[in-house]
C-alpha cells in the first residue's frame, strides 16, 4: 500500500503504517477517552480516560498487526512470499507477491486470522480476571480489548469476500467447483451485499443519532463493497489473460539505440515517427537502461540535440520478463511497480516490449471476438 511510513520488520516481514492509520488512531483514542470509558467506568479523571483511551487504541492496533502477522507467517509457511504488512484506516493487510496456488493453502491462510483475534480475546479476557479490582484502568483496557478482538474475529468470519470468512468462501466454492474464477465472482457478489447491508445500516443509525458509528459503518460498507467489486474484476480478468504468453501479446520489433544517441533523435524518429513510448538503451546487444517519454519531460526542448539518451535513461531497477512468462505475471509485475512498460529479455538480449497499451489492446481484441489462447483453442 502506497503512502506509508515504514516501522521496521518483524520475522524478516516490513511493517508500515499507512497514514490513514494516524486519522484512525486519533478517532478511536478520542472516542475512548471521551465516551466509551467515562460512561462504562464514570468517576476516572480526565487524564487517566485519555492515557487509558490512547493505550488500548494502541493495543488495538498491536491486535490487529498480531492478527496480520498470522495470516503472512501461514502464507510463508505454505511457499508464498510475503512483501510487507501495513496497518490502515480499516485495520490491516498482507501484502502477497503472488495468490495462493491450491483450495486448502488460501483456508489455512484466512482462516488463522480470525482465530487469532479469537484467542487475543480470550487471553485477555482471562486475564481481565487476575486483577481485583474490576473497575480499575488496566481492567477496563483489557475488557474493552477483549471484546473488540472478539468482535473483529467474529466480523471477519463474515462470508463477505474480501473478508478472511469470505476467502474461507471463496477456498470451499474453489474446491468444489474447480474454478477459481467462479469461487471469486460468488465470493464477491457475497460480498457486495454484506457491504450494502452494512451502509444501510450504517445511515439507520445516523437517522436514529448515533452519527459517529453510523458514519464509521457506513464507511466499511462502502469500502467492503468496492474491494469486492475490484477483486470480481480483477478475477475477471486474470481469466481472459490466463493461458496467454508475454509472446503473444508483446511489441517484437523494438527500436534499440545506443546510449550516445541523442535525445532529439530518438524523440523524432521513434517516439514521434514511430508512435512508441519507451526505447531499450543496449551497449553491445546488451540493455542498459530505458528512455521514456516521462524521462524526456524533465528536459527542455533546447538540450535535445545536445543530450545523449545517456544521461536521462532509467538505469535501475530494469524489471524484465521472459517471451514465455504468462501474461498475468507481466502485468502484476507492471502494476506492482507502477510500470507502463517491462522489457522483454531472452537470454539477456532484448527481443521485445510489453506495454500497458498492449495488455489493453489484447484484452479488446479476446473480448469482442472471444479469443481463446492456441493452447486451449486446440
Amino acid at each position: 500500500m502506497k503512502m506509508s511510513i515504514r516501522l521496521g520488520r518483524i520475522a524478516g516481514i516490513e511493517i508500515g503504517i499507512h497514514y490513514s492509520w494516524i486519522l484512525a488512531f486519533v478517532i478511536i483514542a478520542w472516542s475512548l477517552a471521551q465516551g466509551f470509558f467515562p460512561q462504562s467506568y464514570p468517576g476516572w479523571s480526565t487524564v487517566t480516560y485519555w492515557i487509558t483511551g490512547i493505550l488500548a487504541a494502541l493495543l488495538l492496533f498491536v491486535s490487529v498487526l498480531i492478527h496480520e502477522l498470522a495470516h503472512s507467517l501461514v502464507a510463508r509457511a505454505r511457499g508464498l512470499p510475503v512483501r510487507s504488512i501495513t496497518l490502515f484506516i480499516l485495520g490491516g493487510v498482507s501484502n502477497l507477491e503472488e495468490e495462493p496456488e491450491k483450495p486448502a493453502i488460501e483456508f489455512a491462510m484466512a482462516i488463522v486470522g480470525p482465530l487469532t483475534s479469537l484467542i487475543l480475546a480470550g487471553i485477555f479476557w482471562g486475564i481481565t480476571f487476575l486483577i481485583s479490582n474490576q473497575e480499575s484502568p488496566v481492567a477496563a483496557m483489557l475488557s474493552y480489548l477483549a471484546l473488540i478482538n472478539a468482535i473483529l474475529g467474529a466480523f471477519n468470519l463474515l462470508p463477505g469476500f474480501p473478508l478472511d470468512g469470505g476467502r474461507v468462501l471463496r477456498s470451499i466454492l474453489w474446491s468444489s467447483t474447480g474454478s477459481l474464477t467462479k469461487a471469486t465472482n460468488i465470493a464477491a457478489t457475497v460480498g457486495r451485499f454484506l457491504g450494502w447491508g452494512l451502509i444501510a445500516f450504517g445511515l439507520f443509525q445516523l437517522l436514529t443519532g448515533n452519527f459517529l458509528g453510523g458514519l464509521w459503518i457506513a464507511f466499511i460498507g462502502w469500502f467492503l463493497s468496492n474491494a469486492a467489486d475490484t477483486s470480481r474484476r480483477e478475477a475477471t480478468l486474470r481469466e481472459h489473460l490466463s493461458g496467454f504468453k508475454v509472446r503473444d501479446v508483446m511489441y517484437t520489433a523494438p527500436e534499440v539505440v545506443s546510449p550516445e544517441a541523442s535525445v532529439e533523435d530518438v524523440v523524432w524518429d521513434i517516439f514521434r515517427q514511430r508512435h512508441r513510448r519507451a526505447v531499450p538503451i543496449c551497449q553491445d546487444g546488451n540493455p542498459v537502461g530505458i528512455v521514456t517519454i516521462t524521462d524526456v519531460k524533465e528536459l527542455s526542448q533546447e538540450k535535445w540535440a545536445q543530450t545523449p539518451v545517456k544521461e536521462i535513461m532509467t538505469r535501475a531497477p530494469l524489471y524484465s520478463v521472459t517471451p514465455e512468462d504468462d501474461l498475468n505475471t507481466a502485468l502484476k509485475l507492471i502494476a506492482q511497480h507502477d510500470l507502463n512498460q517491462v522489457l522483454v529479455l531472452s537470454q539477456g538480449k532484448c527481443v521485445g516490449l510489453l506495454s500497458r497499451a498492449d495488455i489493453i489492446r489484447h484484452l479488446q481484441f479476446s473480448q469482442e471476438l472471444g479469443v481463446k489462447s492456441r493452447q486451449e483453442s486446440k
